[in-house]
């Protein structure tokens, strides 16, 4: 029975065999691997890597999807909202629990930040992230400061890895057809943070980037005097004019002074 894609899950099933072909060639599956689909759909994606994996492991929520994607030997399903899974436990459980997941998927559109946002939890135990995302939101990962796209997505996703567009994809190449264009980033989680954890980097970065055409004394300088910050920084700026490496900086000083 044909699959009717539903709007609510976001669903645009990606179908142009060659772009397909790319999308792979870019995540270079060896066999082995352990390696995690978020949203494989009608498994566009699903059968070429399962195909050079061995064994594959899909989260998918759509309970019919599921149902189709568990006829398939190979493959391990996951029947649930992603931003509720435990990607620790999945490598955990994995046959090789000492190497890192690798993860991939087109993630629906609707929810694709804070999808990008749980994962940052479980950096730790990824070797890369490899999502079909809309362009925009691929512009706006990969962005320099000083630019118009340089936001709070910026901040906090550079400030765990580092990130390359890697491919474009037209609306022709789904069905049914987003009203926009996509793109394929690559996501590699850095060895070694500048800081430990998001706790203290979210607050402040989402403070900045409140009133994004303000200056930060008006946002950011607010919020320093209330956590009684004695360092020097530079408030006659906008959020974006700002470097990523400078909210680190800034976020290590004011976490020295908190302890």
């Amino acid at each position: 029975m044909q699959h009717i894609a539903r709007k609510r899950f976001g669903q645009h099933f990606l179908s142009d065999g060659g772009v397909i072909d790319a999308i792979v060639q870019a995540i270079s599956p060896q066999a082995g691997q352990a390696m995690v689909e978020i949203g494989p759909g009608l498994g566009a994606l699903t059968q070429p890597l399962v195909e050079r994996l061995g064994a594959l492991t899909v989260i998918e929520l759509d309970r019919d999807l599921a149902a189709r994607l568990r006829t398939h030997a190979h493959l391990q399903v996951i029947e649930s909202d992603v931003l509720r899974v435990d990607f620790s436990a999945i490598s955990a459980a994995s046959p090789a629990p000492q190497t890192r997941l690798r993860v991939v998927g087109n993630l629906p559109y609707n929810i694709s930040t804070p999808i990008l946002f749980h994962l940052l939890d479980f950096a730790a135990c990824i070797e890369d992230q490899h999502f079909m995302l809309q362009k925009e939101v691929v512009d706006r990962m990969v962005a320099t400061a000083d630019t118009a796209d340089f936001g709070r997505l910026s901040v906090m996703l550079q400030w765990r890895y580092q990130m390359e567009n890697v491919l474009a994809v037209g609306p022709q190449s789904f069905t049914p057809p987003p009203r926009v264009d996509s793109a394929v980033v690559r996501m590699l989680p850095l060895a070694a943070p500048a800081l430990p954890n998001a706790a203290l980097l979210g607050p402040l970065v989402q403070v900045a980037f409140s009133q994004r055409r303000k200056l930060l004394r008006h946002t950011l300088g607010a919020y320093l005097e209330k956590h009684n910050f004695s360092g020097n920084f530079d408030l006659q700026r906008r959020a974006q004019e700002v470097p990523v490496a400078q909210y680190i900086a800034l976020t290590q000083q004011l976490a020295l002074q908190i302890a």
